[in-house]
């Protein structure tokens, strides 16, 4: 037990830094854009939307990615590893191709199709920067996501620092002007982007270029089953993207709710929302520790420890949700002030956060243990949880919305966690645990096994083939 919490502590830690980094980067480059009036800060606000939107598809391929290198290398099977990785940069120029071009070609539809005026024309100037270095983004997590599925967690975190630093920098230099450089506005802001990320890429590439070197995963005969090893990251990796277009579908239905009463119950949401990312990035860190680690253990055979793995990750998901809950309980009033100083936004802000409390304990197992279960190959009974309890979540606040008002939208993510957790246990929980339990893990080959003849092709195939159990 102290092994996985150590383990997992280590790879989360990082992640979270990572994670962190970019909601900063984001909220500050905001306010560099606010200067410039309403209709800027709603053109950036739709890209940001898009994009999030669009990394719903890009999880497929960086969490599948992630998944199923761990798992050939906790397999000890560099043939697989190898094909893993020639697929994963394979689906990240097809993705990348299938989601820029379309989105170039048609940015002045999509600004048009959500703003209009003078905010449509400024959204299309993002996008007509944006769109062509669609792929850094692409590239980025799903570089990311290999050093990553190497138990190698700090590397990304440090690109995401080096990333938000440049993008600090450049936010202000390139969107408000200064000296020789010209005050771009709205395009300067998608310019700074596709500038940090493109330093941090190929910093990136020069680094993995290391790793690979270290690794050795390259073998002879890699070339064939790419195809298949791209069908078996995209399986890895569904889960973990409907999820997060579940979730980000389900939040902005849930936002036109909020709408419902009035402008001061939208900031508030809004910087209520912005508070809790702050600690639920920390479940979502957990999430991709624990996934990284059980796909490992999938992979060696050790599927009994992943009954003590979902423990440990259970244990540290049920601590940061508490200290989550009574934080947000808590510290709702100071922190809504360090925001605003409208009083009725930062009422309706409170009363967010206050509800929030009620939710995070649940939400935080949900999401964490929902890493083990995907990883460990029970992802379907995951989401379909998932999609039952954000079903309920929306039904929840829109009934409870008429006779409590805007406090009954608060409580729908309490009511939809709740359930979630609830069918977690009762439909993946329960079956796993007792499969893992009867599952006794190996005992660790001689050291000779390590340097005994390689596996026929046949048998590496079979092996490459094996899926997550």
């Amino acid at each position: 037990m102290r092994g996985h919490l150590s383990r997992l502590t280590a790879l989360a830690v990082p992640v979270y830094a990572e994670l962190l980094s970019g909601v900063i980067a984001s909220v500050i480059g905001t306010l560099w854009v606010a200067g410039l009036g309403g209709a800027a800060v709603a053109a950036v606000t739709l890209a940001g939307t898009v994009e999030n939107l669009l990394l719903g598809l890009v999880l497929v391929v960086a969490s599948g990615t992630s998944v199923r290198l761990s798992h050939a290398l906790g397999a000890e099977d560099r043939t697989d590893a190898a094909r893993t990785t020639r697929a994963a940069w394979w689906l990240c120029a097809a993705g990348s191709l299938a989601l820029a071009v379309p989105g170039f070609l048609l940015r002045d539809r999509l600004a048009s199709t959500f703003l209009d005026g003078e905010a449509a024309d400024l959204a299309a100037g993002y996008f007509t920067v944006a769109f062509p270095a669609f792929a850094l983004f692409v590239g980025q997590r799903v570089v990311d996501e290999l050093f990553k599925g190497a138990g190698d967690t700090r590397t990304p975190m440090r690109i995401a620092l080096l990333s938000n630093v440049l993008l600090l920098a450049l936010d202000p230099l390139l969107i408000l002007g200064a000296g020789p450089l010209p005050a771009l506005g709205v395009p300067g802001a998608a310019l700074a982007l596709t500038a940090s990320r493109a330093i941090a890429f190929a910093v990136t590439l020069r680094l993995r270029g290391r790793q690979r070197d270290r690794l050795r995963t390259e073998s002879p005969g890699t070339a064939g089953g790419v195809r298949a090893a791209a069908v078996r990251i995209v399986r890895a990796g569904a889960p973990f993207g409907l999820d997060f277009t579940a979730r980000m579908a389900v939040g902005t239905a849930q936002l036109a709710l909020v709408a419902g009463f009035g402008v001061a119950a939208v900031a508030g949401y809004g910087v209520g929302y912005r508070v809790l990312l702050v600690v639920t990035m920390a479940f979502y860190a957990l999430r991709q520790a624990a996934a990284i680690e059980a796909a490992r253990l999938s992979g060696a055979g050790e599927t009994g420890a992943l009954l003590t793995l979902h423990r440990a990750t259970g244990r540290l998901a049920a601590l940061l949700g508490a200290v989550a809950a009574v934080l947000s309980a808590a510290l709702a009033a100071p922190l809504s002030a360090l925001f605003t100083d409208d009083r009725a936004v930062t009422a309706q802000s409170v009363g967010f956060l206050r509800m929030a409390a009620l939710y995070l304990l649940p939400y935080a197992l949900v999401v964490a243990l929902g890493g083990v279960h995907q990883a460990a190959g029970v992802g379907r009974p995951l989401v379909l949880s998932v999609l039952l309890g954000l079903g309920a979540q929306l039904a929840t606040s829109a009934a409870l919305s008429g006779p409590l008002g805007v406090s009954g939208v608060w409580l729908g993510p309490a009511v939809g966690a709740a359930l979630q957790l609830a069918l977690l246990w009762v439909l993946a929980v329960r079956r796993a645990q007792r499969a893992w339990a009867a599952t006794p893990t190996p005992t660790p080959a001689p050291a000779v096994a390590l340097v005994a003849a390689p596996a026929p092709a046949a048998d590496a195939e079979a092996r490459a083939l094996r899926p997550v159990t």
